[in-house]
């Protein structure tokens, strides 16, 4: 049975942490967004991350991921391990695949630190 189905579902009204243009990023804020940040700099695992999410279901199989990549099998699955440990994905073994799924609050941190507040236009001279 898909772990999906447990994540809680959030609105696009949601924040959990609030934009830089705001306030300034706590320690602890920070060092956790940097692993996020530093496990998607890298194209592969951006790549893999947008594969999962928009894979039908929206989880999908390791077997599935492999593909589209010149890489070896190896090298895919540390890219997820990185994922996975940034907390970015969850993953669950089922028989010999492990099936992967992106988690929906580590992106909607993401997404709330680099929102920015509406800039009202300046007056042209």
């Amino acid at each position: 049975m898909s772990k999906q189905a447990d994540l809680p579902l959030l609105g696009p009204d949601v924040t959990c942490c609030a934009p830089m243009v705001r306030q300034p990023l706590g320690e602890v804020d920070a060092i956790a967004l940097s692993r996020m940040f530093k496990a998607l700099s890298d194209p592969i695992r951006l790549r893999l991350l947008s594969l999962i999410a928009s894979h039908e279901g929206g989880e999908a199989c390791v077997c599935d991921l492999i593909g589209p990549f010149d890489v070896s099998q190896p090298t895919i699955s540390h890219h997820l391990k990185v994922l996975r440990e940034a907390g970015l994905v969850g993953s669950e073994r089922r028989g010999t695949w492990v099936y992967y799924w992106v988690l929906p609050e580590a992106l909607a941190k993401l997404s709330a630190l680099l929102q920015t507040p509406a800039v009202p236009a300046k007056a042209s001279a």
